[in-house]
């Protein structure tokens, strides 16, 4: 059984320490256990795992089982991003299946702090999402309430997305509100990131990572990875 240690001595993300968080959502379903280990030595810190109910966003993806199963598989940090109405009902269960980080949509519950409230109170980091339509502004008042903000820069349901340019001042204006306030919240930006544009997304004030294709599709895993953190 997984041992949940407190929230209060559970490892924080660093302010503009920069990580990269492979989207499992574009691995190859028949080698998932040995893309995962590939994307670990590496040297990825975080997975992500993306949940989607088809209700909140178009697709369904995969939930509960699927990352109890790859948990004793990975040391990796599991950055699991819930696209679900009601988030609140499952929180419990994902941290027993071995996430390290809960990210809910500010747009799916009705009483947002009350799902912080219940994710810390499970042990674990929490995130907040907003979609790229929603106004920037209703997400401060929790920003100091959370370990990380989660700018999507496409819309959610889909992998292999174009980045949305309307992205970059979005995510300045949140790392200005930020540093305004003395916080160390970190930002993740999830959506049509990739090699070509990772420095701008880093020089907007970015900090966590989620690439997807350019992590899992052409050439190899390592090199993929490897390209990444050398642009850190």
């Amino acid at each position: 059984m997984r041992v949940i240690l407190p929230y209060s001595v559970k490892r924080k993300v660093k302010a503009m320490k920069y990580i990269l968080a492979p989207s499992l959502l574009a691995a190859d379903f028949t080698k998932l256990g040995e893309q995962i280990k590939e994307t670990e030595e590496a040297g990825a810190e975080y997975l992500h795992i993306d949940v989607m109910d088809g209700l909140f966003v178009p697709s369904i993806s995969f939930g509960m089982p699927l990352i109890e199963s790859i948990r004793p598989a990975s040391k990796q940090f599991f950055d699991v991003h819930l696209m679900i109405v009601e988030p609140e009902r499952y929180i419990d269960e994902f941290v027993r299946c071995g996430a390290d980080s809960i990210t809910f949509h500010l747009e799916a519950t009705k009483d947002p702090q009350a799902v912080i409230d219940k994710i810390h109170a499970c042990g674990v980091q929490a995130g907040i999402s907003i979609k790229p339509g929603t106004p920037l502004e209703e997400v401060y008042p929790y920003v100091d309430q959370v370990e990380m903000v989660l700018i999507m820069s496409v819309e959610p349901g889909f992998g292999g997305q174009a980045f949305i340019p309307e992205s970059y001042d979005r995510i300045r204006q949140l790392r200005n509100y930020i540093e305004e306030k003395g916080l160390t919240t970190a930002i993740e930006v999830d959506g049509g990131v990739g090699k070509k544009n990772i420095r701008e997304v880093i020089e907007a004030g970015a900090n966590i990572f989620v690439a997807g294709s350019g992590v899992f599709r052409k050439n190899t895993i390592t090199d993929n990875v490897n390209k990444f953190l050398e642009a850190f």
